[in-house]
């Protein structure tokens, strides 16, 4: 049975997100909802010198634009997030080995479309962390001005008829299983307990940027974090 995981293209995200993307089969980047002034769209947290700080692509946006219509607004933003990327973790474990293949992924993203950059920067980082997850957008597809479940059981059935939809932790909260159950389509959790790791001797901060595991770890240290247990 093919699983659907479907999710805003986030930028930088958290090993979570990694995770969920690892166990679909399909991933579809929520690209043409509304974007959310705040959320991880734009910004992940990374480490910081007390305490977790965030990297924020700039972005100018009005309500009720588009993710997929948001344009980041300063030209030199890839070089900014480098030097910051590399002034907090250029002591870490692994950054030598790590940080060529991160510098070359950002030096060839997208300049100023928002779901595009955050999408081909995920989808690099987890070709090297060996997920091979086919990805679609949801722009692609057509929902014909659904909204809430309806739009993403209209997502799956398209993608996959008779398939499963993988939400994440919290979706139980508001998703209606009865709906997807009476669209002839299965309904999963992801059970994503966040691995600790050694963060150069801090304390351990949980939800960083998948950045922060690669530069202590490297991309088979990380890889191995979100194998199936």
């Amino acid at each position: 049975m093919t699983t659907i995981a479907i999710h805003q293209p986030n930028y930088a995200p958290w090993l979570g997100y990694f995770h969920k993307l690892a166990r679909a089969d399909v991933f579809v980047f929520l690209d043409d909802v509304q974007f959310s002034k705040g959320s991880y769209i734009n910004r992940v947290q990374i480490a910081g010198e007390d305490a977790a700080r965030w990297l924020t692509l700039p972005v100018s946006v009005s309500l009720g634009t588009s993710i997929s219509d948001v344009r980041i607004v300063r030209d030199d933003w890839k070089r900014a997030h480098l030097d910051t990327l590399k002034g907090t973790y250029s002591q870490a474990a692994a950054f030598k080995d790590a940080w060529p293949d991160v510098e070359e992924i950002y030096e060839s993203l997208p300049g100023d479309d928002l779901a595009r950059t955050n999408e081909a920067l995920v989808t690099a980082l987890a070709w090297k962390l060996e997920i091979r997850t086919k990805t679609v957008r949801s722009s692609q597809v057509d929902t014909d001005g659904l909204a809430g479940d309806n739009r993403l059981i209209a997502i799956v059935r398209q993608l996959a008829p008779g398939g499963t939809y993988l939400s994440g932790k919290g979706g139980g909260k508001y998703q209606d299983a009865d709906k997807f159950a009476s669209a002839g389509l299965g309904l999963e959790y992801t059970n994503f307990e966040h691995p600790v790791y050694d963060q150069g001797g801090r304390e351990f901060a949980q939800g960083l940027s998948v950045l922060d595991a690669i530069f202590h770890l490297g991309w088979a240290g990380t890889a191995r974090l979100l194998a199936p247990h």
